[in-house]
């Protein structure tokens, strides 16, 4: 991103490249279980029907033996009667779960949760989770288990569809997505990896999940080579056809995305790939970040894609 990209960039560089040469190992924990697919029944969480306690802001939890906190965005007019999906917001490295929320750092409000909380029209539940040290380095799985820690708090609480529940997250943001769609494939129904890297480990990476990925072809602090090694992870769990996917030329400031076939029933793979370098929102003909990115749109479309 124009401004988060330069946060920290030359400070941490040297960080992520070590980190993306090994994985942090995970437990299971709830990655077991039936994968989900296209005709998923329903499965509202048993805060359903109850007048909720938890609103919009702020909350802090316990997990792992640590203080962790997230920003919890109810929808306006919530109905405790209807199921919601749920989408979590991961940040990048040196950003935070307000940047995440209130869209600040290209555009405020109309970038809240990545561009997606504009397009969904008060019909989902919005979390952004705050990493330590402004990161997701997920040692010894606990960034996941705080995941899982921060579900259980908000599913007994509030009404979700537990089998519409999302991840993205740009850079380090995307490399924690990266670790949920390998290690919570039936937990989450699909993830959006931006831009990311394999810096928050990859426990088990065995099942599928419905996954699309987007890079940058000028990437240089996480390289695309990185990006399409984690796509194709997911190309042969969901038993895609694998193919070299067409990628806009440099210099055109496009981008182009392409649908994977033959893929399992209900785990699709999308790779978007485009003319630029590591920023969160791009734009074709121009360069920078740009509130008027068409990315937004792209992850909405893929998420949305399902039903129970």
């Amino acid at each position: 991103m124009t401004r988060t990209g330069s946060l920290l960039w030359s400070a941490v560089l040297a960080v992520l490249v070590v980190l993306s040469t090994g994985g942090t190992g995970l437990g299971h924990g709830r990655g077991g279980g039936t994968p989900l697919t296209a005709s998923t029944a329903a499965a509202p969480s048993s805060g359903c029907g109850k007048a909720p306690t938890l609103t919009s802001g702020t909350h802090t939890i316990r997990s792992g033996g640590k203080n962790r906190t997230f920003i919890l965005r109810v929808p306006d007019g919530y109905d405790r009667n209807r199921a919601h999906r749920l989408v979590i917001g991961f940040h990048w490295l040196g950003g935070t779960s307000t940047d995440v929320a209130t869209g600040r750092t290209v555009e405020t409000g109309s970038w809240a949760y990545y561009g997606l909380q504009r397009l969904a029209n008060n019909s989902t539940v919005f979390l952004a989770p705050q990493g330590l040290n402004n990161g997701w380095a997920n040692s010894g799985g606990e960034d996941v288990t705080f995941v899982d820690d921060m579900l259980k708090r908000v599913e007994t609480d509030l009404c979700v569809e537990t089998t519409q529940r999302f991840a993205l997250g740009f850079s380090y943001g995307g490399a924690m997505s990266y670790a949920l769609a390998c290690s919570r494939a039936t937990v989450f129904r699909a993830v959006a990896v931006q831009s990311g890297g394999q810096l928050s480990g990859c426990s088990d990476g065995t099942r599928p999940i419905a996954y699309l990925g987007v890079h940058g072809l000028r990437d240089n602090v996480l390289g695309i080579a990185g990006g399409r090694a984690m796509r194709d992870r997911f190309v042969r769990n969901n038993g895609c056809t694998p193919q070299n996917p067409p990628e806009p030329a440099q210099g055109s400031l496009t981008h182009r995305v392409t649908t994977y076939s033959g893929c399992s029933t209900g785990h699709p793979v999308a790779w978007a790939a485009f003319d630029e370098g590591h920023i969160a929102a791009p734009q074709d003909g121009a360069p920078g970040d740009s509130g008027r990115s068409w990315l937004p749109g792209e992850v909405w479309k893929f998420f949305t894609q399902f039903r129970s």
